[in-house]
């Protein structure tokens, strides 16, 4: 938020320097993110009255003017602007002036000089000469009560400091000049003004028609019927100076007074065109199908979740949002019709971002405008419009169907100076509270606060103890170190940290990525198959409406952006949480009833299986790759790949992931659907597995090498192609206890023609075997015992035969 110093002190004008005033609202919890002079530096430029215009003798586009600068002398000053005439008060650079430093950063200086031959004995100057603003249309005029040879600095009020704000979401009622001061004359014990705001007495009895259907919408209406004034009036010179420091441009005498009352007191309105609309006004939520052209140009859909304003025959506004096109105030209005209303922040709170815009309104209305003053404000707005436009007002309107209900809150004092790390008395926390205007009531060692109509932010003790704070003041608290044991967390043995992990990927050629939690509803119904994820209440964006339950969505869509940047390979993994329904977890403090929230880790690879290199020819990464990089991230645990469907993966290119007989994961090849759907000129390879399954490790064991030589024999045997490679090493049983300590598949032999000694739909598989006894020399007879045991069981189990 922007505001000028000098509007508030008007207000409450504390003994302390811009400086100072900047420091104390910081220390506040209202961040001053900018301080910046309303004017950049300059000198020698006064007030002056053109008292004569002539034209050049010797340039069609310039002007001998006769100025009238408080000199004691008319000075001749030769002028090229198009606005230039007798009368009009001007800002005037006397010779030896120094105007704004420009580019270089050096200030002008004014000299006599000649121009197409005719003396000049200074410069009439426009806004943008002296850096006011970025209007060149021609010079700045000044109201005709300018005191003539008065310093311009003075006369525009140019030493003002304008304050730029950063206020966080619980700070509502400072989102006025009006409510900073109110903050300020707490903070300083400095008197605050406030200026009495005396009702416009009806001149007529005329009223509009409102009817409020929905009470969880609009809690309270307001309105009257102003007949008879001049949208055409000019906006005061004052008010547009206001509300150019607060960073809003004029646009008419009726805009311009909504706004300056918004700026003023935080209560955003709105001014209808009374002979627009059609019948009366009904506040109610929109309806699916609805349309309606906003004053920005934008036409919207709206649907239940939204508020609207609409006549008998369509919807005329946003509720808290923004007005209608099809009932705003032109040149040609004569009635208006001022709206003020309390929007319940729930009902406004998320709609903007809807409609991927954002207004002033919004931004005060779903964090909460004072419901008590809505006539008031009305009342303002109406005197300023009859001042400035003209016109007759009309009765007031006021509907109350239901505002917010203070709650009690109680502050134990004990309990504020522990929290806040000093001590405080009763005392001192009873003069906080009459210093904010809180109404209390005080008990031995406690008191409890009725929070204000202004005050949407006052909910719990702890709103209250930080409100002690920051009125004390933070800097009084003392610089005391922690007291706490330090003790070093161990990792067990049999874990490794996610750091180890993240580095093992990088080893393997992926590069992290870091999405969001919430993603496209899309990705979840899609790659999830998940049709009923968890919906978030308040999305960023309308896309990111849900809460991700896999992390390959993230993943896909990282893919098509490097793609849209012409990536020959791409190789990404990412951590995170999921979120999915689970009714058997309990609410605690580390968990949510309802929401699984397990860590996952995700990888996706997609072109050239190596990075540019000539050692070998180039190929495209393949579901064997991935699985290799699988085994290395969990060796040396040995997972087992079981033959399984996902909705995201190809059916027949997917497998289950399994560790210790326990599923962890799955990887494959995405589904040609998705590829297709998703725009990806070839299906990427990807995984999602538990990480704390990937974390956890075997502790090293020691194992003596062996003493006796291992022994190794081939046998071939024909199965057919219903045998797999893990039923087969099963049935061998390496490592189990016998002899044969490990086996190994080293060649698949399926002939091209038919073979004597295969029949059709069989195939050999070569394996060696290793043959090991710790104890004692293996002789040919135990060997040859052994090998005829292993097939022999391979017979029994799979149908295999020895092949001849």
């Amino acid at each position: 938020m922007q505001f000028p110093e000098s509007w508030l002190r008007e207000f409450c004008n504390p003994p302390v320097s811009s400086a100072e005033l900047a420091e104390l609202l910081t220390m506040a919890g209202m961040e001053v993110e900018e301080a910046r002079p309303a004017a950049p530096p300059f000198s020698g430029i006064v007030v002056a009255q053109v008292l004569s215009v002539a034209q050049h003798a010797n340039a069609d586009k310039l002007k001998v003017c006769e100025v009238d600068a408080g000199t004691g002398a008319k000075l001749q000053i030769v002028c090229g602007a198009p606005n230039v005439r007798e009368g009009i008060r001007v800002p005037c650079a006397l010779v030896g002036a120094e105007l704004p430093p420009g580019e270089d950063g050096k200030p002008f200086t004014i000299k006599l000089g000649k121009l197409r031959g005719v003396e000049s004995q200074g410069m009439l100057c426009s806004a943008r000469e002296l850096k006011l603003s970025d209007d060149h249309a021609g010079l700045l005029i000044l109201a005709d009560d300018a005191t003539i040879g008065a310093n311009i600095r003075e006369h525009l009020k140019l030493d003002d400091t304008l304050f730029t704000l950063k206020l966080t979401p619980n700070l509502a009622h400072c989102l006025s000049v009006y409510g900073i001061a109110r903050e300020v004359s707490a903070l300083t014990g400095a008197p605050l003004v406030t200026p009495a705001i005396a009702p416009v007495p009806p001149s007529h009895d005329a009223k509009l028609k409102v009817t409020v259907e929905a009470s969880d919408l609009c809690g309270r209406f307001s309105g009257r019927i102003v007949r008879g004034v001049n949208t055409k009036a000019t906006t005061p010179a004052w008010m547009v100076e206001r509300l150019a420091r607060c960073g809003q441009r004029s646009v008419s005498a009726l805009v311009d007074i909504s706004n300056y009352v918004m700026f003023e007191y935080g209560r955003p309105t709105h001014i209808f065109d009374l002979d627009k609309i059609h019948g009366g006004l009904t506040v109610r939520w929109g309806r699916t199908g609805e349309q309606l052209e906003l004053l920005n140009g934008n036409t919207i859909e709206v649907d239940a979740q939204v508020g609207v304003i609409a006549d008998d025959k369509q919807v005329e506004s946003l509720a808290g949002i923004m007005g209608g096109e099809a009932t705003a105030v032109s040149d040609d209005t004569r009635n208006v019709y001022v709206e003020a209303a309390f929007w319940w922040p729930e009902a406004v709170a998320g709609r903007s971002r809807r409609f991927n815009f954002a207004t002033d309104a919004g931004h005060r209305f779903e964090r909460g405008v004072d419901p008590a003053l809505t006539v008031a404000h009305i009342e303002r707005i109406t005197r300023l419009i009859v001042d400035i436009c003209g016109g007759e007002a009309g009765p007031m309107d006021d509907q109350i169907l239901a505002l917010p209900k203070a709650e009690p809150v109680r502050l134990r004092i004990a309990r504020a100076a522990k929290v806040i790390g000093m001590p405080v008395t009763q005392a001192q926390c009873e003069g906080v509270m009459q210093r904010l205007g809180l109404s209390f009531t005080s008990e031995p060692g406690a008191i409890t606060v009725t929070p204000p109509s202004y005050r949407f932010d006052l909910k719990i003790e702890e709103d209250l103890i930080e409100e002690v704070a920051r009125i004390v003041g933070y800097r009084s608290l003392p610089d005391t170190p922690p007291l706490a044991p330090v003790t070093a967390h161990i990792r067990p043995e049999a874990n490794r940290g996610l750091s180890a992990l993240r580095q093992a990927l990088a080893g393997l050629g992926y590069q992290e990525t870091i999405g969001f939690s919430f993603v496209e509803e899309r990705w979840e119904r899609e790659l999830a198959g998940n049709a009923d994820p968890i919906r978030v209440l308040n999305p960023i964006a309308s896309p990111l409406a849900v809460m991700r339950s896999s992390l390959i969505g993230s993943l896909v869509a990282v893919l098509q952006s490097n793609l849209a940047r012409k990536a020959s390979r791409v190789r990404v993994f990412e951590t995170g949480r999921v979120f999915r329904r689970d009714a058997s977890v309990p609410d605690s403090i580390r968990s949510v009833a309802g929401v699984a929230q397990p860590r996952r880790v995700a990888g996706l690879a997609w072109g050239r299986v190596d990075a540019l290199q000539w050692g070998s020819k180039e190929r495209a990464s393949d579901f064997f790759d991935v699985k290799g990089d699988i085994e290395a991230l969990l060796a040396p645990r040995q997972a087992k790949f079981v033959a399984a469907e996902h909705p995201a993966l190809h059916p027949g290119r997917c497998a289950r992931v399994e560790l210790n007989g326990s599923p962890i994961g799955f990887v494959g090849e995405l589904h040609p659907r998705w590829r297709q759907g998703y725009e990806l000129p070839s299906a990427p390879i990807v995984f999602e597995l538990e990480l704390d399954a990937l974390l956890e490790r075997d502790v090293p064991a020691f194992t003596p090498l062996p003493r006796q030589q291992s022994a190794w024999r081939d046998i071939a045997v024909v199965a057919g192609e219903q045998v797999g490679h893990d039923a087969l090493m099963e049935a061998i049983g390496a490592g189990s206890g016998g002899l044969v300590r490990s086996a190994r598949l080293f060649d698949i032999y399926k002939p091209a023609a038919p073979a004597a000694d295969m029949q059709p739909g069989e195939r050999s598989l070569a394996v060696r075997l290793e043959l090991l006894d710790n104890d004692n020399t293996l002789t040919d007879e135990r060997i040859e015992a052994a090998v005829a045991e292993v097939i022999e069981r391979l017979s029994a189990r799979l149908g295999v035969r020895l092949r001849g």
